[in-house]
């Protein structure tokens, strides 16, 4: 599984998986632009990074205009936030999940399908959630959104399978990052999905090595 003179795009580039994933497609060949709203100084002195707010279409469209031609998208913007109880549910909350993960998710796509249809080539990886296959208590903003990213995921692969790109998605578990362990610090982290676990999955659904996988949801949930 190689990288070598791909294009590749990782939106959500400074969160822990972002990092690891930048790091992990370098190392696989890969050139790669990372994507978020700002950056630590380390993240930029790893590789090229592009400030923009993935939940403005007309500012999604202009920099990947900027960026041109892509081989490969690793959607990785999104966020998590427990809620309340259905009937208990604001719209803040149900908004800002929403706008976080399908609003992301659909901009991006919209961005960047077109200039893939013309290659005839492209990948793109987004990230569902392993809750999200079922409602969850006190989740349901969150697990409705990411609900909504894999429908989104298999529907893209069908639209897009015939045109040489393959749309996928990784189903994580509760990732190893130093939020969640703060969030969290009573559940062994030994049991979690490491973020260079995950990213080795997604580089290679967005290698030459998956060409033949359309539509995927697939987990990643480490021991949980």
């Amino acid at each position: 599984m190689r990288l070598d003179g791909k294009k590749v795009v990782v939106t959500g580039g400074n969160g822990a998986l972002g990092r690891a994933l930048t790091a992990q497609a370098i190392e696989l060949g890969a050139s790669v632009i990372a994507l978020d709203l700002s950056f630590a100084p380390e993240v930029s002195a790893q590789t090229q990074t592009l400030c923009a707010d993935l939940t403005d279409l007309a500012e999604t469209r202009r920099v990947f205009e900027h960026i041109g031609s892509v081989d490969v998208v690793f959607n990785i913007a999104g966020g998590f936030a427990m809620g309340t109880r259905v009937a208990a549910d604001s719209d803040d909350e149900w908004e800002k999940m929403f706008a976080l993960n399908v609003a992301t998710t659909r901009n991006v796509i919209r961005a960047v399908v077109p200039s893939m249809v013309a290659a005839g080539r492209g990948s793109i990886v987004n990230v569902g959630a392993a809750a999200a296959c079922q409602g969850q208590a006190d989740m349901s903003a969150y697990t409705a959104s990411k609900s909504v990213v894999m429908r989104l995921t298999e529907s893209l692969a069908q639209e897009l399978k015939g045109e040489g790109i393959n749309v996928n998605a990784v189903l994580p578990g509760v990732i190893n990052t130093a939020a969640n362990r703060a969030a969290m610090p009573d559940t062994d982290p030994s049991q979690w999905v490491e973020p260079t676990d995950l990213a080795l999955a997604m580089c290679f659904l967005g290698s030459d090595a998956a060409k033949a996988i359309h539509g995927a949801l697939v987990p990643v949930t480490g021991a949980n």
